[in-house]
C-alpha cells in the first residue's frame, strides 16, 4: 500500500467519522440510468479510468492520535453487480477498504460514497466521469471530443475549502427548541426504506412559477405540510417542523475541490394556525432566501471552522473528540424534522445525454432524507426513511396528485 502522500480531513468529514452508525453509513448513492443494459466488463475499465482523472478518491481513512487523516491507497475498486443495501457501509476503521464502491443493475450505475470523502456535487462529478469514459469505450471515436474536466489542478481538487476561505471568528449558537420528528417505530434490523417519486418537471415548475417560488420552495412547504398531517393535533402548536438544507458553497466561493464543500441552512415553521400551500410556499421561501446570501453563509461557517483552532479542542485525544463530535451532531440532529437536498438540473454533455435515461440518489439518515434531482422532464425525489409508517411520503404524493401533477412511486422492500 502506497502512503507516501497524506491528507487532512475536513471538519465535515470529522462529523461523519464520529456519527456514523449501521443504519446512518453517513453514505450517499448517485445513479445514473442509460438507456441500454450495462457491460461490466466496460464499466470496470471506465472505473479504472475515471480514478486517473480523480485520484482524490483512491484514499484510505485511517486513526492519528488527535484526528482522522486521509492516505493514498492502491486498492482497485471492483465492479459488481449490485446485491447490498442502498447506501452501505463503506468506513471500518479495522479493514482496508475503498470508501467508495461502483455497481450495476440492468440500465443502471451506482455510485455509493462515504460522505467524508465529498459531497453531492463532487459525487455527481466522478459518477459523470465514470459514464463518460463507459460511454466512449462502448462506442470507440464517438466522443473522442467530449470531456468533463474543468481544468483544476490537482492541489485544487484536493483542497479543503473550509479552511482556505473561512476564517476565525466567535463560537456563538443559538439555542432552538427540538423539531418535531415523525412518531412510530423505526425498522428493524437497522433498515431504511427507499422511494423513488417521479413527476414532470415542467408541471411543477409551473406551480412554482404561479405561486413565485423556487422549486425547492415549493417542494420544502408540501414536505413541510405533508408532515404536519401525521402529527398528532395536540403537537402542532408545541412542535416546530425544520427542514434543512445543503448549500453548495462553490456557488459562493471560487473552489473547484472535489472534496466536501457545503453548509446547511434550516427553514423552521411552527403549525399554531391553518395555512395554505400557497402561503407556507412564500413564507419558506423569504425564509430561505435571507439566509442565502454570502454575509449570511460566511457568519455560519466561521463559527463552525473556527472549532478546530481552540487550544484545548486541539489537544484532546480522538476518542473523546468522537463522543463530543458525536454528542453535538445528535442534539443537532433533534433539531431538523427532515434534511431536503437539491442536486438541481442535471446538464451532462449534449453529445452523451442522448445515452441517458435519468438521475437519482439517495442518502443513508436516521430520519426523513429526501433528494431531487431534476434531468430533461423528469423530477426525482429520491427518500430515505428509518420508520414502518409511510405516512409522510403519502401525504405528500397525495397533495402533488389533488393538485393534477401526475406521479409514479417507487418503493424497496424491507424486512418487516
Amino acid at each position: 500500500m502506497s502512503n507516501d502522500n497524506w491528507y487532512r480531513i475536513d471538519n465535515v468529514a470529522k462529523v461523519f467519522l464520529a456519527s456514523i452508525s449501521k443504519r446512518d453509513t453517513r453514505a450517499f448513492r448517485v445513479s445514473c440510468i442509460l438507456k441500454e443494459d450495462i457491460d461490466r466488463e466496460l464499466l470496470q475499465k471506465a472505473v479504472l479510468m475515471a480514478i486517473q482523472d480523480r485520484p482524490q478518491v483512491q484514499v484510505r481513512i485511517r486513526r492519528g492520535f488527535f484526528w482522522h487523516y486521509m492516505e493514498d491507497t492502491d486498492i482497485r475498486p471492483v465492479v459488481t453487480e449490485e446485491n447490498d443495501r442502498i447506501c452501505p457501509l463503506l468506513y471500518d476503521p479495522g479493514k482496508a477498504m475503498l470508501h467508495y464502491k461502483v455497481t450495476y443493475f440492468g440500465k443502471r450505475i451506482n455510485l455509493d460514497m462515504f460522505h467524508a470523502l465529498t459531497d453531492g456535487t463532487g459525487g455527481l462529478e466522478f459518477l459523470n466521469i465514470i459514464v463518460l469514459h463507459y460511454l466512449k469505450l462502448k462506442s470507440p471515436g464517438k466522443y473522442e471530443n467530449v470531456t468533463l474536466h474543468s481544468g483544476a489542478s490537482a492541489d485544487d481538487l484536493s483542497q479543503d475549502s473550509y479552511r482556505q476561505f473561512f476564517g476565525n471568528m466567535s463560537l456563538s449558537r443559538k439555542s432552538k427548541k427540538n423539531a418535531y420528528h415523525p412518531g412510530g417505530f423505526k425498522l428493524s434490523y437497522d433498515q431504511l426504506q427507499f422511494f423513488e417519486v417521479h413527476m414532470p418537471a415542467d408541471r411543477i415548475l409551473a406551480e412554482a412559477k404561479q405561486m413565485g417560488v423556487s422549486l425547492t420552495s415549493l417542494l420544502g412547504a408540501a414536505w413541510m405540510l405533508a408532515i404536519r398531517d401525521e402529527m398528532p393535533p395536540r403537537k402542532r402548536r408545541k412542535k416546530s417542523v425544520t427542514v434543512s438544507l445543503p448549500v453548495n458553497l462553490r456557488k459562493y466561493y471560487p473552489s473547484h475541490t472535489a472534496r466536501n464543500f457545503f453548509n446547511n441552512v434550516n427553514v423552521t415553521h411552527l403549525f399554531d394556525r391553518d395555512i395554505t400551500l400557497e402561503d407556507l410556499a412564500a413564507e419558506f421561501d423569504t425564509a430561505l432566501k435571507n439566509q442565502l446570501s454570502e454575509e449570511s453563509i460566511k457568519k455560519q461557517m466561521d463559527n463552525y471552522e473556527t472549532m478546530e483552532y481552540v487550544a484545548p479542542i486541539r489537544a484532546v485525544p480522538l476518542f473523546i473528540k468522537q463522543l463530543v463530535v458525536r454528542s453535538v451532531t445528535g442534539f443537532v440532529d433533534r433539531k431538523v424534522t427532515l434534511v431536503l437536498s437539491n442536486l438541481g438540473i442535471q446538464k451532462p454533455p449534449a453529445e452523451v445525454s442522448e445515452e441517458i435515461e435519468n438521475y437519482n440518489g439517495f442518502c443513508s439518515s436516521n430520519n426523513l432524507f429526501s433528494t431531487i434531482f431534476t434531468y430533461k422532464n423528469d423530477l426525482t425525489l429520491g427518500v430515505s426513511s428509518p420508520y414502518f409508517n409511510t405516512s409522510v411520503v403519502k401525504n405528500l404524493v397525495r397533495s402533488l396528485v389533488d393538485r393534477g401533477i401526475d406521479i409514479k412511486v417507487y418503493a424497496t422492500e424491507v424486512i418487516k
